[in-house]
């Protein structure tokens, strides 16, 4: 019994393979010949932590190739929960507002517009309004506004997303909004 033959994969001019079939076996290819370097080198050899390292990432994109997803994602971003997938106040908007210039930009609101928001964000507290315009306005990350503010993560969590369902509410029900 001889070795088996190793099937040339098809490339195109550039070098690049031109079948995914042939990409996932050249991936389980390196799989087994970094598997059996890790074996010979042993496991607490010099290079054992970059084989185990390069063993890792070609697992990672044997994953990938084989899914056609990012591995270790529950779900795929076209399955968001909807807190996820909703914008219920257009972010422009909301930028806009907070910097409050009329110098002219398509981002620029009109007092309608300004009345609007003002109007929605009248409801919250201060510590809401605070934490959502910072978070929606400003684009800054909830550990970033929890360092400013002084306060936990998780109370900027829950200040936004209390503001949050406050705002929609305010826009969904609110006739002056409409």
């Amino acid at each position: 019994m001889g070795e088996r033959k190793k099937k040339i994969p098809d490339l195109d001019d550039r070098g690049f393979m031109l079948h995914m079939r042939d990409l996932k076996l050249a991936y389980r290819e390196t799989y087994w010949q970094l598997r059996k370097a890790l074996i010979k080198c042993g496991e607490d050899g010099p290079d054992a932590p970059t084989l185990r390292g390069a063993i890792s990432d070609v697992n990672f994109t044997i994953m990938w190739l084989h899914t056609g997803k990012l591995p270790g994602n529950k779900r795929g971003i076209e399955r968001r929960s909807a807190y996820q997938r909703e914008k219920l106040m257009d972010p422009v908007r909301l930028q806009a507002y907070v910097e409050k210039s009329k110098a002219g930009s398509p981002t620029n609101l009109s007092d309608w517009e300004m009345f609007q928001l003002e109007e929605a964000l009248r409801r919250l507290s201060d510590r809401e309004r605070d934490c959502y315009v910072m978070c929606h306005g400003h684009g800054f990350s909830h550990s970033y506004i929890a360092e400013l503010l002084k306060i936990e993560k998780t109370s900027v969590d829950e200040y936004i997303k209390r503001a949050q369902k406050k705002v929609s509410a305010d826009l969904g029900g609110n006739l002056f909004l409409m």
